[in-house]
Protein backbone atom coordinates (compact mmCIF):
# COMPACT_ATOMS: atom_id res chain seq x y z
CA UNK A 1 0.00 0.00 0.00
CA UNK A 2 1.27 3.44 -0.91
CA UNK A 3 1.61 6.33 1.48
CA UNK A 4 -0.64 9.38 1.85
CA UNK A 5 -1.24 11.53 -1.21
CA UNK A 6 0.02 15.08 -1.67
CA UNK A 7 -3.13 17.03 -2.51
CA UNK A 8 -4.01 20.45 -3.83
CA UNK A 9 -7.56 21.37 -2.86
CA UNK A 10 -9.33 23.83 -5.15
CA UNK A 11 -12.70 25.20 -4.02
CA UNK A 12 -14.53 28.24 -2.72
CA UNK A 13 -17.96 27.93 -0.99
CA UNK A 14 -19.29 25.99 2.02
CA UNK A 15 -19.98 22.95 -0.19
CA UNK A 16 -16.26 22.69 -0.89
CA UNK A 17 -15.23 23.45 2.70
CA UNK A 18 -17.03 20.31 3.86
CA UNK A 19 -14.81 18.19 1.62
CA UNK A 20 -11.68 20.09 2.65
CA UNK A 21 -12.39 19.43 6.33
CA UNK A 22 -12.74 15.70 5.61
CA UNK A 23 -9.37 15.66 3.83
CA UNK A 24 -7.74 17.61 6.66
CA UNK A 25 -8.99 14.95 9.08
CA UNK A 26 -7.61 12.15 6.91
CA UNK A 27 -4.13 10.65 6.56
CA UNK A 28 -3.55 12.50 3.28
CA UNK A 29 -1.58 15.75 3.08
CA UNK A 30 -3.25 18.91 1.80
CA UNK A 31 -0.16 20.85 0.74
CA UNK A 32 -1.92 23.88 -0.75
CA UNK A 33 -5.37 25.35 -1.33
CA UNK A 34 -6.66 27.37 -4.27
CA UNK A 35 -9.74 29.54 -3.85
CA UNK A 36 -11.43 32.61 -5.28
CA UNK A 37 -9.96 35.94 -4.12
CA UNK A 38 -11.58 37.76 -1.18
CA UNK A 39 -14.72 39.67 -2.23
CA UNK A 40 -16.43 42.75 -0.74
CA UNK A 41 -19.52 41.75 1.25
CA UNK A 42 -22.02 43.24 3.63
CA UNK A 43 -23.00 46.86 4.16
CA UNK A 44 -19.42 47.93 4.76
CA UNK A 45 -18.22 46.12 1.63
CA UNK A 46 -15.32 44.69 3.57
CA UNK A 47 -13.21 42.08 1.84
CA UNK A 48 -14.11 38.59 3.06
CA UNK A 49 -12.28 35.37 2.39
CA UNK A 50 -14.16 32.38 1.07
CA UNK A 51 -15.16 29.57 3.48
CA UNK A 52 -12.45 27.36 1.95
CA UNK A 53 -9.84 30.11 2.36
CA UNK A 54 -10.83 30.62 6.00
CA UNK A 55 -10.62 26.91 6.79
CA UNK A 56 -7.23 26.51 5.13
CA UNK A 57 -5.86 29.56 6.94
CA UNK A 58 -7.00 28.13 10.29
CA UNK A 59 -4.87 25.07 9.57
CA UNK A 60 -1.86 27.01 8.34
CA UNK A 61 -2.12 25.76 4.77
CA UNK A 62 -0.81 28.08 2.01
CA UNK A 63 -3.71 29.61 0.05
CA UNK A 64 -3.43 30.83 -3.53
CA UNK A 65 -6.08 33.11 -5.07
CA UNK A 66 -5.17 33.68 -8.73
CA UNK A 67 -7.75 35.35 -10.95
CA UNK A 68 -6.75 33.02 -13.79
CA UNK A 69 -4.79 29.82 -14.27
CA UNK A 70 -4.09 30.56 -17.92
CA UNK A 71 -0.87 32.51 -17.35
CA UNK A 72 2.50 30.77 -17.54
CA UNK A 73 3.35 32.13 -14.09
CA UNK A 74 0.26 30.66 -12.43
CA UNK A 75 0.77 27.32 -14.18
CA UNK A 76 4.42 27.14 -13.15
CA UNK A 77 3.45 27.92 -9.56
CA UNK A 78 0.85 25.14 -9.58
CA UNK A 79 3.30 22.63 -11.04
CA UNK A 80 5.89 23.48 -8.38
CA UNK A 81 3.78 21.89 -5.63
CA UNK A 82 4.82 18.38 -6.75
CA UNK A 83 1.30 17.02 -6.38
CA UNK A 84 -0.05 13.51 -6.50
CA UNK A 85 -3.56 14.78 -7.19
CA UNK A 86 -5.84 17.82 -7.09
CA UNK A 87 -9.38 17.77 -5.71
CA UNK A 88 -11.73 20.40 -7.16
CA UNK A 89 -15.14 21.40 -5.77
CA UNK A 90 -17.05 24.50 -6.89
CA UNK A 91 -13.78 26.35 -7.46
CA UNK A 92 -14.88 28.95 -10.01
CA UNK A 93 -11.97 28.93 -12.47
CA UNK A 94 -11.38 26.95 -15.64
CA UNK A 95 -8.44 24.56 -15.35
CA UNK A 96 -6.29 24.55 -18.51
CA UNK A 97 -4.84 21.29 -19.83
CA UNK A 98 -1.39 21.96 -18.36
CA UNK A 99 -2.94 22.32 -14.88
CA UNK A 100 -5.12 19.23 -15.32
CA UNK A 101 -2.07 17.18 -16.21
CA UNK A 102 0.35 18.57 -13.61
CA UNK A 103 -0.56 16.23 -10.70
CA UNK A 104 0.59 12.61 -10.96
CA UNK A 105 -2.98 11.27 -10.93
CA UNK A 106 -4.67 14.28 -12.50
CA UNK A 107 -7.56 16.28 -11.07
CA UNK A 108 -10.76 14.99 -9.50
CA UNK A 109 -13.98 17.01 -9.39
CA UNK A 110 -16.79 16.68 -6.84
CA UNK A 111 -19.95 17.51 -8.79
CA UNK A 112 -23.32 17.88 -7.06
CA UNK A 113 -25.42 15.78 -9.43
CA UNK A 114 -25.64 12.30 -10.91
CA UNK A 115 -23.79 13.04 -14.13
CA UNK A 116 -24.39 13.40 -16.99
CA UNK A 117 -27.62 14.95 -15.68
CA UNK A 118 -27.24 18.57 -14.57
CA UNK A 119 -23.80 19.55 -15.69
CA UNK A 120 -23.10 23.19 -14.93
CA UNK A 121 -23.41 25.82 -12.24
CA UNK A 122 -26.68 25.13 -10.38
CA UNK A 123 -27.30 21.37 -10.26
CA UNK A 124 -28.84 21.34 -6.77
CA UNK A 125 -31.57 23.87 -7.53
CA UNK A 126 -32.25 22.55 -11.04
CA UNK A 127 -32.87 19.04 -9.75
CA UNK A 128 -35.54 20.30 -7.32
CA UNK A 129 -37.12 22.63 -9.89
CA UNK A 130 -37.41 19.77 -12.37
CA UNK A 131 -39.13 17.50 -9.86
CA UNK A 132 -36.34 14.91 -9.92
CA UNK A 133 -36.79 12.00 -7.52
CA UNK A 134 -33.06 11.77 -6.89
CA UNK A 135 -29.91 13.83 -6.91
CA UNK A 136 -26.43 12.86 -5.83
CA UNK A 137 -22.73 13.46 -6.23
CA UNK A 138 -20.31 12.26 -8.87
CA UNK A 139 -16.55 12.02 -8.51
CA UNK A 140 -15.17 12.73 -11.97
CA UNK A 141 -11.75 12.63 -13.60
CA UNK A 142 -11.54 16.14 -15.00
CA UNK A 143 -10.94 16.95 -18.64
CA UNK A 144 -11.11 20.24 -20.54
CA UNK A 145 -14.90 20.12 -21.00
CA UNK A 146 -17.64 21.42 -18.69
CA UNK A 147 -18.30 18.50 -16.32
CA UNK A 148 -17.69 16.05 -19.18
CA UNK A 149 -14.93 13.87 -17.70
CA UNK A 150 -15.12 10.17 -16.93
CA UNK A 151 -17.13 9.15 -13.85
CA UNK A 152 -15.26 7.35 -11.07
CA UNK A 153 -17.90 7.02 -8.36
CA UNK A 154 -21.46 8.13 -7.56
CA UNK A 155 -23.62 8.43 -4.46
CA UNK A 156 -27.39 9.02 -4.76
CA UNK A 157 -29.56 11.14 -2.43
CA UNK A 158 -33.37 11.07 -2.55
CA UNK A 159 -35.32 14.27 -3.14
CA UNK A 160 -38.47 14.22 -1.01
CA UNK A 161 -41.41 16.68 -0.85
CA UNK A 162 -39.60 18.28 2.12
CA UNK A 163 -36.22 18.68 0.39
CA UNK A 164 -35.01 22.27 0.06
CA UNK A 165 -31.95 23.59 -1.72
CA UNK A 166 -30.30 24.08 1.68
CA UNK A 167 -30.99 20.57 2.95
CA UNK A 168 -29.96 18.99 -0.36
CA UNK A 169 -26.79 21.12 -0.41
CA UNK A 170 -25.78 19.81 3.01
CA UNK A 171 -26.60 16.19 2.18
CA UNK A 172 -24.62 16.31 -1.05
CA UNK A 173 -21.68 18.10 0.58
CA UNK A 174 -21.39 15.32 3.16
CA UNK A 175 -21.85 12.58 0.57
CA UNK A 176 -19.28 14.17 -1.73
CA UNK A 177 -16.71 14.48 1.06
CA UNK A 178 -17.07 10.83 2.05
CA UNK A 179 -16.94 9.61 -1.55
CA UNK A 180 -13.87 11.72 -2.28
CA UNK A 181 -11.95 10.29 0.65
CA UNK A 182 -12.85 6.75 -0.39
CA UNK A 183 -11.63 7.47 -3.93
CA UNK A 184 -8.35 8.96 -2.68
CA UNK A 185 -7.77 5.99 -0.38
CA UNK A 186 -8.23 3.65 -3.36
CA UNK A 187 -5.73 5.64 -5.44
CA UNK A 188 -3.21 5.63 -2.59
CA UNK A 189 -3.60 1.87 -2.20
CA UNK A 190 -3.21 1.04 -5.89
CA UNK A 191 -0.86 3.88 -6.87
CA UNK A 192 -2.81 4.26 -10.12
CA UNK A 193 -5.54 6.49 -11.50
CA UNK A 194 -9.06 5.30 -10.79
CA UNK A 195 -10.90 3.69 -13.68
CA UNK A 196 -13.49 6.10 -15.08
CA UNK A 197 -16.65 5.42 -17.06
CA UNK A 198 -17.38 7.75 -20.01
CA UNK A 199 -20.55 9.82 -19.75
CA UNK A 200 -23.45 9.13 -22.10
CA UNK A 201 -23.76 12.40 -24.02
CA UNK A 202 -27.34 11.59 -25.05
CA UNK A 203 -28.40 11.85 -21.38
CA UNK A 204 -26.63 15.13 -20.64
CA UNK A 205 -28.62 18.11 -19.33
CA UNK A 206 -27.33 21.56 -18.39
CA UNK A 207 -27.89 23.30 -15.04
CA UNK A 208 -27.72 26.95 -16.06
CA UNK A 209 -26.69 29.59 -13.54
CA UNK A 210 -29.65 30.95 -11.56
CA UNK A 211 -31.09 34.32 -12.53
CA UNK A 212 -32.91 36.72 -10.19
CA UNK A 213 -36.01 36.80 -12.39
CA UNK A 214 -36.51 33.06 -11.92
CA UNK A 215 -37.75 33.83 -8.41
CA UNK A 216 -40.88 35.63 -9.63
CA UNK A 217 -44.03 33.56 -9.15
CA UNK A 218 -46.43 33.08 -12.04
CA UNK A 219 -49.69 32.05 -10.41
CA UNK A 220 -50.96 30.85 -13.79
CA UNK A 221 -48.68 27.83 -13.45
CA UNK A 222 -49.49 24.79 -11.35
CA UNK A 223 -49.25 24.60 -7.57
CA UNK A 224 -46.58 21.87 -7.75
CA UNK A 225 -44.38 24.04 -9.97
CA UNK A 226 -44.58 27.00 -7.58
CA UNK A 227 -44.03 24.82 -4.51
CA UNK A 228 -40.82 23.40 -6.04
CA UNK A 229 -39.78 26.95 -6.94
CA UNK A 230 -40.06 27.95 -3.27
CA UNK A 231 -38.04 24.94 -2.08
CA UNK A 232 -35.36 25.36 -4.77
CA UNK A 233 -34.78 29.11 -4.86
CA UNK A 234 -34.73 30.08 -1.18
CA UNK A 235 -32.60 31.81 0.03
CA UNK A 236 -31.20 32.90 -3.35
CA UNK A 237 -32.44 34.38 -5.59
CA UNK A 238 -35.56 34.21 -3.42
CA UNK A 239 -39.16 33.65 -4.49
CA UNK A 240 -41.54 36.59 -4.66
CA UNK A 241 -44.83 38.00 -5.92
CA UNK A 242 -46.49 41.42 -5.87
CA UNK A 243 -49.74 43.18 -5.04
CA UNK A 244 -49.73 46.72 -6.29
CA UNK A 245 -46.49 48.33 -5.15
CA UNK A 246 -45.91 45.79 -2.39
CA UNK A 247 -43.52 42.89 -2.94
CA UNK A 248 -43.71 39.74 -0.84
CA UNK A 249 -41.00 37.12 -0.47
CA UNK A 250 -42.21 33.58 0.15
CA UNK A 251 -39.87 31.13 1.84
CA UNK A 252 -42.17 28.23 2.77
CA UNK A 253 -45.34 26.85 1.17
CA UNK A 254 -47.19 23.58 0.71
CA UNK A 255 -49.75 22.12 -1.67
CA UNK A 256 -53.17 21.36 -0.19
CA UNK A 257 -55.83 18.90 -1.27
CA UNK A 258 -58.22 21.71 -2.19
CA UNK A 259 -59.39 22.35 -5.73
CA UNK A 260 -60.77 25.80 -6.58
CA UNK A 261 -61.90 27.75 -9.62
CA UNK A 262 -60.95 31.22 -8.38
CA UNK A 263 -58.68 33.38 -10.56
CA UNK A 264 -54.99 32.42 -10.18
CA UNK A 265 -53.25 34.44 -7.47
CA UNK A 266 -56.42 34.99 -5.39
CA UNK A 267 -55.84 34.84 -1.63
CA UNK A 268 -58.69 32.61 -0.53
CA UNK A 269 -58.58 33.02 3.25
CA UNK A 270 -56.59 34.20 6.26
CA UNK A 271 -54.72 30.88 6.37
CA UNK A 272 -52.76 31.78 3.24
CA UNK A 273 -54.42 29.53 0.67
CA UNK A 274 -53.85 30.90 -2.86
CA UNK A 275 -55.47 29.72 -6.09
CA UNK A 276 -53.13 28.50 -8.84
CA UNK A 277 -53.59 28.15 -12.58
CA UNK A 278 -54.15 24.39 -12.52
CA UNK A 279 -57.12 24.67 -10.16
CA UNK A 280 -55.11 23.53 -7.18
CA UNK A 281 -54.28 25.52 -4.06
CA UNK A 282 -50.93 26.50 -2.57
CA UNK A 283 -50.78 27.50 1.09
CA UNK A 284 -48.22 30.19 1.91
CA UNK A 285 -46.64 29.36 5.27
CA UNK A 286 -43.95 32.04 5.59
CA UNK A 287 -44.15 35.45 3.93
CA UNK A 288 -42.03 38.59 4.13
CA UNK A 289 -43.56 41.93 3.12
CA UNK A 290 -41.00 44.37 1.70
CA UNK A 291 -38.98 46.01 4.46
CA UNK A 292 -40.29 43.67 7.17
CA UNK A 293 -39.16 40.47 8.84
CA UNK A 294 -40.40 37.10 7.60
CA UNK A 295 -43.59 36.00 9.38
CA UNK A 296 -46.33 33.41 9.20
CA UNK A 297 -49.29 34.28 6.98
CA UNK A 298 -51.68 34.95 9.87
CA UNK A 299 -49.28 37.58 11.25
CA UNK A 300 -49.13 39.24 7.83
CA UNK A 301 -52.94 39.41 7.78
CA UNK A 302 -53.12 40.74 11.34
CA UNK A 303 -50.49 43.35 10.49
CA UNK A 304 -52.55 44.61 7.55
CA UNK A 305 -49.96 43.63 4.93
CA UNK A 306 -52.27 41.27 3.04
CA UNK A 307 -55.90 40.16 3.17
CA UNK A 308 -58.28 37.49 1.93
CA UNK A 309 -59.57 38.48 -1.49
CA UNK A 310 -56.31 40.11 -2.60
CA UNK A 311 -55.06 39.02 -6.00
CA UNK A 312 -51.30 38.51 -6.17
CA UNK A 313 -49.51 39.40 -9.38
Amino acid sequence: MGGPLRIAFMGTPDFAATALQTLLDSSHEVVCVYSQPPRPKGRGHKLQQSPVHDLAAQHGIPVFTPTTLKSAEAQAEFSSHDLDIAVVAAYGLILPKVVLEAPKYGCLNIHASLLPRWRGAAPIQRAILAGDAQSGVTIMQMDEGLDTGGMIAKSAVDITPETTSSSLHDALANAGAALTLRTLDDIAATQTKSSAQPQDETLATYAAMLRKEEGKIDWQTGAAVIERQVRALHPWPGVWCEKGDMRYKISAAKITDNDIQSPPGTVLDKAGHVACGDGRVLQILTIQPAGKQAMDFASAVNGGYIAAGDVLG
